[in-house]
């Protein structure tokens, strides 16, 4: 499939950024499909999660990043960039998950199908 056809269907995975511009350790912020998205890279896998806490609607992204736990800095949540699950209080709602392929140095991530756990 070439990147245009990627780009263009109806629902799938779309272009979300380079691989290669995705630090480990830090979040890159970046909107697909109009759905804004924490993307954290953690080795040679890349995970995608709504960039908005459940607890207190601010971006993931201003946070820190360990591993594949993100924490949202006005309160402290933390959240599993894996499934979104919450891992501490005050926050008590996963947030979306989204699946991510990476295909020639190009990540993907499908908004259409979000998972919450």
């Amino acid at each position: 499939m070439s990147e245009q056809q990627t780009d263009q269907q109806v629902g799938g995975p779309r272009f979300a950024a380079p691989l290669d511009v995705l630090v480990e350790g830090t979040a890159t912020p970046v909107t697909v499909d109009g759905v804004d998205i924490a993307l954290v890279r953690d080795g040679d896998d890349v995970y995608a999660i709504r960039d908005e806490c459940s607890h207190a609607a601010i971006p993931l992204s201003e946070g820190e990043v360990e591993g594949c736990e993100i924490e949202c800095w006005l309160h402290g949540s933390r959240f599993d960039v894996r499934t979104g699950s919450p891992l501490n209080l005050p926050a008590t709602e996963a947030v979306p998950t989204y699946h991510t392929t990476i295909t020639d140095g190009r990540v993907l991530v499908d908004v259409s199908a979000p998972t919450r756990s």
